[in-house]
């Protein structure tokens, strides 16, 4: 047997993580180099921030230390490209510097007793690192666990959350990571608030967005794409299971779903998915998006001791929704929700 078909052999177990087989030993096919995989995902903890690499490769850095609330940054698609915006962490040609707090990949609520933790300055909340509870390499995935402090503008805790990410071997040409996270009321009762602003959420390249910025004005435009059919500018404030934003990125055609677990509280979730990039999962402003006379229609109210936790899985792929067979992907996601 070839190097190239044991590698592409190996990939069978790649099933449970809900990428399809087809996908992968298509993307097996296009070139040797991309028998990368083997090299697995390396986790390099630094001062600041973790780096991950996925075969040898970078995909992103996850910062933790001095920042108003940990991220990931950038987030790198197929073949290496990247597929976030680089401000306000880094001034790049052709960006818009709107909403300065959207910073790569993070998780975040504009009302959590009161408190504002979407935004950053003053009068806003933080969320500080508190620890990592694992920091684990693997031939196959690699692990970050940590705890944090959501810490209010009096400097008192509002409440604490554990979270996991996940991050798999897969070939250059697609990218694939699980975010979990639980929400403890360490603090006593926790109202997480009606509001649109949240919460787990990318900002994505500029060259993507639905509606281009005065320096990509005549670009082709980017694409969003729900399982429930909603398309474009419709997508924002709806349901549904799944949602997906692609356009171009150095001239190539990529993208990124979101995929909601179906056991988080209030499946399938709102999307606060935007035409200039901003692209969130938000299980909390049923008033804002369905434009309700109750405000508080969308709170959520954890008590004193308790928990509530949300998962995902972020794809990043090449294509549009429909080449990247983001349905089935999602399908095959829950078909093992019995696994991490």
């Amino acid at each position: 047997m070839s190097r190239m078909a044991r590698i592409c052999a190996g990939l069978v177990g790649w099933v449970g993580l809900g990428i399809s087989l087809a996908l992968l030993i298509a993307s097996c096919a296009q070139t040797p180099r991309e028998a990368a995989p083997s090299q697995g995902v390396r986790l390099v903890a630094l001062p600041d921030r973790v780096r991950v690499e996925i075969a040898g490769r970078p995909f992103t850095e996850y910062f933790f230390r001095d920042v108003p609330k940990p991220y990931c940054h950038p987030l790198r698609g197929p073949q290496g490209l990247v597929m976030t915006r680089h401000w306000p962490m880094k001034e790049v040609p052709g960006e818009d510097r709107d909403h300065p707090h959207h910073r790569g990949f993070w998780y975040a609520h504009g009302s959590v007793n009161g408190v504002d933790f979407w935004t950053e300055g003053n009068n806003r909340g933080r969320i500080v690192h508190d620890e990592f509870l694992q920091i684990q390499s693997g031939p196959r995935t690699g692990l970050l666990r940590s705890r944090n402090r959501w810490v209010a503008p009096n400097g008192q805790t509002v409440c604490s959350d554990e979270r996991t990410l996940r991050f798999y071997a897969t070939p250059d040409s697609a990218r694939v990571f699980d975010f979990e996270v639980t929400l403890l009321a360490t603090h006593g009762p926790v109202t997480f608030g009606d509001t649109k602003e949240g919460t787990l959420a990318v900002r994505l390249a500029e060259t993507m967005r639905v509606r281009p910025n005065k320096a990509h004005a005549g670009r082709p435009p980017g694409r969003i794409l729900t399982s429930e059919g909603h398309r474009d500018t419709e997508a924002w404030g709806k349901r549904a299971a799944w949602c997906d934003y692609s356009g171009l990125v150095e001239d190539r055609l990529v993208g990124l779903a979101i995929f909601d677990h179906p056991d988080n509280p209030r499946h399938p979730t709102w999307w606060h998915v935007r035409d200039y990039g901003l692209f969130a999962a938000n299980p909390f402003g049923r008033h804002d998006f369905e434009n309700l006379a109750d405000a508080g229609a969308g709170n959520l109210v954890v008590p004193a001791g308790g928990r509530v936790t949300f998962r995902y899985r972020l794809y990043l792929h090449e294509g549009d929704a429909a080449r990247a067979r983001v349905a089935d992907q999602y399908a095959a996601w829950i078909a093992n929700r019995t696994q991490p």
